[in-house]
């Protein structure tokens, strides 16, 4: 017997129509739920040296590290490749010197380590996005300066010249001390989502002070360590 002989006439249509909106509906509620948990993808990063970066980014035809500074005497005082000025018998630092040279700020005063010391830390990051906007960035560090004070900052490439604010956004959270082993691991919720504009800073301060908003004056009392640019 057929539907309409029945004293239906139409509901097929109707049943079908019904099952095109079930279907439409289940697919919106299938996409809103795989939403949260796409977003929420984790970023997984390496950091590398500030000193390898800046010398790949501004083609230095001798890789060194600007923010960290080795005794010549022939030196004049003067500013080096990244603006910071330092006194007559100290030149920003050579990657190639040999690992036991000491190191210094850019006024001459002993860091306390050497340059192999201070380019062979380590580290990575995860960032994860939040579904609130913000960001979640867990960094975990090896070879730090034992019980040395450190502060998280985040690079802003879009702005000239190149701008540096606290990753937590206020300056009250992004800063950790190194344990006994030099290794450190601090979670911090960055403000908003970070993008290729962005990478995540690690400075090192020789004055054993955080500064809020500010890194502190590069090269004197802080020093760029490690960097890890976002893709």
């Amino acid at each position: 017997m057929s539907v309409e002989s029945c004293g239906v006439r139409g509901e097929p249509h109707q049943v079908r129509r019904r099952s095109i909106v079930g279907a439409f509906s289940l697919a919106l509620l299938m996409l809103a739920a795989a939403g949260p948990a796409l977003a929420a993808a984790p970023l997984n990063l390496i950091f590398t040296t500030h000193a390898m970066f800046f010398s790949s980014e501004t083609r230095q035809a001798t890789p060194l590290d600007p923010q960290v500074f080795v005794r010549d005497a022939a030196a004049p005082a003067a500013a080096g490749p990244q603006g910071i000025r330092h006194v007559a018998g100290f030149r920003p630092a050579p990657m190639s010197d040999p690992p036991a040279t000491p190191v210094f700020t850019a006024q001459g005063k002993p860091l306390g380590f050497s340059l192999g010391a201070w380019l062979g830390a380590t580290g990575t990051a995860t960032i994860t996005p939040l579904a609130s906007g913000k960001a979640r960035v867990t960094a975990r560090f090896k070879g730090l300066r034992r019980h040395g004070r450190y502060s998280l900052f985040e690079n802003h490439f879009d702005q000239q010249p190149v701008g540096f604010t606290p990753l937590d956004g206020r300056g009250t959270k992004n800063s950790f001390v190194a344990d006994a082993n030099g290794a450190a691991t601090i979670t911090v919720i960055a403000p908003q989502a970070l993008t290729d504009a962005n990478a995540v800073l690690l400075v090192y301060h020789s004055d054993h002070a955080t500064h809020g908003l500010s890194r502190g004056d590069p090269g004197v009392t802080a020093h760029h360590q490690l960097i890890a640019k976002v893709p």
